[in-house]
Formats: C-alpha cells, structure tokens, sequence
C-alpha cells in the first residue's frame, strides 16, 4: 500500500513540476487536438521518403532549384498582385519547372505584421495563389503544384511590426515527385534531378570539323 501511495505522489509532484500552462491547457482542448496539430502523417511521409531514397533527391533537387533561380517574389502592401519584376520571376521558375515534368512544387506565402493574424493569414494565401495561377498560366501542370500553404505573418525574413516589403511574399520550394510518372515508377531520382549533367556528359559524335575560311587556299580569293 505504501509503495503505491509513493508511486501516486512522484507522478502528481512530476506533473506539478511541468509549466502551468502545458498541463491545465489541455483540459479545456476538444480531445484529440494535440494529437493532430495539422501536420499528422508528415512523419510517415518523411520515413516513406527516406526508405525508398526519395527525400535525399528531394533535397538536392531543392537546392538546385534554389541556386539556378529566385524563388521569391514579393509584394506591395496589402496587395496579392504580381508586379512586373514578379512576373519575370515566375517566367523563370517556370521556365525551370517545364525541364522537370517528374517534379512537383509547392508554394508558401507570407505578409508583414501588419494587421491581424486571421486576415493576413487570407492575404498570404491569396498571394500563394496568385503565384500558382500564373505558374499555370505558363504552361505548368497545375496538378504539380501540389499544395497551396501560407504561414501569414509567423514567418518574417526581417523581424519587425512595421511595413517591410521582404516580409510580403511567396516562396516556391519542391516538394516531391510525381508518383505516376514512369521514370519514377522505375527509381529514377537520381537521373531526375542529375538530368543536366547526364546530358552535358553525351559525347557529340556528329560534330564535324570545319576546316574551311574565307582566306582558306582554294576559295574563291585563292592564288
């Protein structure tokens, strides 16, 4: 009887010792809700990845994608329309996305701290959308923009409550491959996303060398 008075009062004086809000928190919450806090699955998705070599291509993809265009555009001040340095942004991740048919993408949006958390939350999502709008407008499957997610304002590039234009954007990022595609379907990440280096390694067995110039002896000047 002892014991189990000891073991009942360790457990009651570790739940005390947890911050206040952590515990009783959870007593007013529907059940479930810190079980699904809007990510639930992305852990399986992430192992499935890993297991099958899938996330690591992901990965290098990601950063080639970074490193060969801009994958931001930003905005004016409460505004979800693409200027014209916008649209010139996005014709070149397009330009990108249309060598990638196997590639899925996903786009984020973001906003200052102006104004409230639900409206900016709307404004961040309806600037993702311009984005996919245009994207698809360019000749990309919408189908392979997988996703439209917006962070608001919870992620600024530059900590500030004020108007800050770095703040207000989108970022395209890849997210995945097209699970139907046939070169996939066989495994072939690595020669998705090496496909440039792959091509650039062909020898040109029909180049021909030219010999021949204007000042060259048997033209038309020739002596």
């Amino acid at each position: 009887m002892k014991r189990t008075v000891t073991i009942l009062t360790l457990l009651a004086l570790a739940a005390c010792a947890r911050p206040s809000g952590e515990v009783s928190g959870s007593y007013f919450k529907e059940a479930g809700s810190l079980v699904d806090g809007g990510v639930f699955g992305n852990a399986t998705m992430q192992n499935h990845q890993v297991m099958t070599g899938e996330r690591s291509y992901v990965y290098d993809l990601s950063n080639r994608f970074a490193n060969e265009v801009l994958t931001t555009v930003n905005f004016a001040f409460n505004s979800a329309q693409l200027d014209a340095g916008a649209r010139d942004t996005l014709r070149e991740q397009a330009t990108w996305i249309r060598q990638f048919p196997e590639v899925t993408f996903r786009v984020y949006g973001h906003t200052d701290k102006v104004g409230s958390a639900g409206y900016n939350k709307r404004l961040g999502l309806a600037r993702a959308r311009a984005v996919v709008a245009y994207l698809t407008s360019q000749g990309i499957s919408r189908s392979r923009l997988e996703a439209v997610v917006s962070y608001g304002e919870t992620q600024p590039l530059i900590v500030t409550q004020g108007r800050e234009r770095r703040n207000r954007r989108t970022v395209t990022e890849v997210s995945g491959f097209v699970q139907s595609h046939p070169i996939i379907m066989d495994g072939k990440y690595a020669q998705v996303v090496y496909r440039g280096y792959i091509e650039s390694a062909v020898p040109k067995s029909d180049l021909t060398l030219v010999t021949g110039g204007e000042g060259d002896e048997g033209g038309e000047d020739g002596g």
